[in-house]
């Protein structure tokens, strides 16, 4: 295997990519003003279409939307003749990508646009298409100096400019609307993503054990109640607040030193500087907290400052925060 040619040929598609970007940046601004405006008055639905690989630009851009606060849909360009135009309501826009703008299917589309009334916004790679036509002054370039595709037809290029439409429409979109990382995690509530959004200290809490020992607790007690506990720590506690925290590790590193246990109690071995966390804090903020004081457990209180349990760096991987 010639690494040296899959270099060149890597760096050439590279090149050709990243120049196709950098040329949107010269384009007029009139364009993407003027459908970022429409999509904002929109009181419906933005609906993507396409066929081939601009179909599936297509799909990718809905998501992103739909992820970011813009409800959109996606039709097939060739289902659209075939019954699927009846998803489409009057007050939705219409987005289509076509990098020919000229293919039947899309032909057959616009006239179905035009008499439904629904805006029409073109992405496409010659504006004197009938796509880009039927468009007027709602018409976003993708036209590109070559595909990456040595016999420059297979879509790579173009298709990366549309990709980068969609994500500029979203992200300007996002920041105009004011769409906040609150808001992001009520359309994202699985995965680690979501979570990281809106899982709280409390959540994880909630399903643990709340080991704890009164100051005067002899050494005996302490060792049942971090065994029995099963969180590598216990805190030490006096009228209901934390005032110290005793680890697995402390100990250790008692017994490995050799002094006497005998009538030792809780308040002799504890870190009387515990570090807490509130319980309506985010699960993230947490994880920075462990990080930063390079501990794998903090002690969480209430509203009040009153223990409720023990936030433990397991809780945090279990649940894929890390």
């Amino acid at each position: 295997m010639d690494s040296t040619l899959i270099k060149k040929i890597s760096q050439r598609v590279l090149d050709l990519e990243a120049k196709a970007i950098e040329a949107l940046k010269a384009l007029p601004e009139q364009p993407l003003v003027r459908v970022v405006e429409a999509i904002l008055a929109c009181r419906g639905r933005v609906v993507l279409s396409g066929i081939g690989k601009s179909a599936l630009v297509a799909q990718k851009i809905v998501a992103t939307l739909n992820s970011t606060g813009t409800p959109a849909l996606f039709m097939h360009a060739a289902d659209a003749v075939h019954g699927d135009w009846g998803m489409v309501q009057p007050e939705d826009m219409v987005i289509v990508l076509s990098q020919s703008g000229n293919s039947p299917e899309i032909r057959a589309l616009l006239p179905m646009i035009r008499h439904g009334g629904q805006r029409l916004v073109a992405i496409t790679g010659d504006a004197g298409s009938a796509l880009g036509v039927a468009a007027g002054d709602y018409c976003l370039s993708s036209q590109v100096e070559a595909e990456a595709c040595p016999h420059n037809l297979a879509p790579t290029t173009s298709t990366t400019v549309q990709t980068v439409w969609g994500d500029i429409l979203a992200v300007v979109l996002i920041e105009l609307r004011r769409f906040s990382a609150g808001d992001f995690a009520r359309v994202h509530p699985g995965g680690s993503l979501g979570k990281r959004l809106y899982l709280r200290v409390e959540d994880l809490v909630s399903s643990n054990a709340c080991p704890a020992v009164a100051p005067k607790a002899g050494f005996k007690a302490l060792v049942t109640e971090i065994s029995s506990g099963r969180m590598g720590a216990t805190a030490v506690v006096d009228a209901g607040k934390p005032v110290g925290v005793i680890t697995d590790g402390d100990l250790r590193r008692l017994l490995e030193s050799g002094k006497e246990t005998q009538g030792l109690t809780a308040e002799d071995l504890m870190s009387s500087t515990p570090q807490t966390v509130a319980m309506d804090a985010l699960a993230v903020e947490a994880l920075s907290m462990m990080r930063s004081h390079q501990i794998t457990q903090l002690l969480a209180v209430d509203e009040h400052g009153r223990y409720a349990g023990v936030v433990h760096l397991h809780d945090l991987l279990r649940e894929g925060i890390i």
